[in-house]
């Protein structure tokens, strides 16, 4: 087994492809290489195993960012020498891989082959472990946002899988020690004049595996679900606001705390209203004899009732007025209305219509 895995090309799909096609490909490749389709072919087992683990990993949103971290990084080639070092020698890194947390044994694996600053510090001791934070952007309604509210979110999350329990293998299956790892948990890989031990991914560092891995995980013990979730939105939210939900995230490990939800607001434009800061700022048009003449006109506001504004004689295509208090109310101020008017020309006149403009602009002096 090596580390030099490369889950989009397992699965046959583009680096950029969306979770639809990584979710067609798994099923089609994992109905190709079931075990119950295949049972004399161990080639067909290892493939299954590996469209699992492919899966496991590019279905998780978190862990697919991670993992495409690693990839952008060189994490899947080691890389030579630097010029004018002897042969042999190894080259420190200031990047560690600890901070990639969440993709369960594989972090520890990319820990161990590329920390090589760390070679003198002892491993830790697997034990629980808390689950891996998930991100999610909530695309909120403009009302919702200024007025506050509820929202309802479905979050993609990895969860342990029903069917099994997360242990990977089919309800009533016979359990015996990793064939690869001869039950140790942990297999030693050399390069470079060098060894490691890592996780066996044949057992997931388990140290015994069943000898029918279960359907509906395909034996990665986890299942990709979506979660509903009700959130409270606080009136005002700015846009890019993010809000924690402690315990929300993805399960721990051996008994971990679970991780948290983090969820970064996305707020949707109206058609009516926009915003600047704490002020509502809304376009509304006039025809000339508004403008010229002046007017009374009714504006919406965001509270849902209407106010009648005065439109003053020869006011200017652009112009402003406010309305007090009519804005977005946060942290105990209250912003104002701003409505801007737009003078609109008509398309086309009657004869009768261009002379009396004619007429209008001779009396006023204007020049045309």
């Amino acid at each position: 087994m090596t580390t030099d895995k490369d889950y989009y090309a397992i699965l046959g799909v583009d680096p950029k492809a969306d979770d639809d096609a990584i979710k067609k490909a798994y099923r089609r490749l994992a109905k190709k290489y079931h075990p119950d389709a295949n049972p004399d072919s161990p080639r067909a087992a290892e493939r299954f195993k590996e469209i699992g683990e492919a899966n496991g990993i590019l279905s998780d949103p978190a862990r697919r960012k991670k993992y495409d971290q690693m990839r952008k990084l060189g994490a899947f080639g080691f890389r030579g020498a630097r010029p004018g070092s002897r042969p042999g020698a190894q080259t420190s890194s200031s990047f560690s891989f600890e901070d990639l947390g969440g993709l369960g044994g594989f972090s520890d694996i990319f820990s161990s082959l590329f920390d090589r600053g760390r070679k003198g510090q002892a491993r830790k001791p697997a034990g629980p472990a808390k689950g891996a934070n998930v991100d999610y952007t909530a695309e909120v309604p403009f009302m919702v946002a200024a007025t506050g509210g509820k929202i309802s979110i479905s979050v993609p999350f990895n969860e342990e899988c029903a069917t099994c329990r997360g242990s990977g293998g089919a309800p009533g299956s016979a359990w015996k020690t990793c064939a690869e790892c001869r039950g140790k948990g942990s297999v030693s890989f050399g390069q470079g004049g060098f060894a490691v031990n890592r996780p066996c991914p044949a057992c997931m560092g388990r140290g015994e595996a069943a000898d029918k891995v279960c359907g509906a995980c395909a034996g990665t013990g986890k299942v990709h679900q979506n979660r509903k979730i009700q959130v409270s939105v606080p009136a005002g939210v700015n846009p890019g606001a993010k809000v924690r939900l402690t315990g929300q995230g993805e399960r721990g490990q051996k008994g971990g705390a679970p991780g948290d939800l983090i969820i970064t607001f996305k707020i949707l434009p109206h058609r009516f209203f926009a915003r600047e800061g704490n002020d509502i700022i809304v376009t509304v048009p006039l025809n000339l004899a508004q403008a010229a003449l002046g007017s009374r006109i009714r504006v919406g506001t965001i509270s849902g009732r209407k106010v009648v504004l005065r439109i003053p004689p020869g006011t200017q295509p652009g112009t402003r007025f406010r309305i007090k208090g009519q804005g977005i109310e946060r942290e105990g101020r209250k912003g104002d209305q701003y409505v801007e008017v737009k003078v609109e020309v008509p398309d086309s006149l009657t004869e009768e219509q261009e002379q009396q403009i004619r007429d209008f602009a001779d009396a006023a002096g204007l020049k045309w």
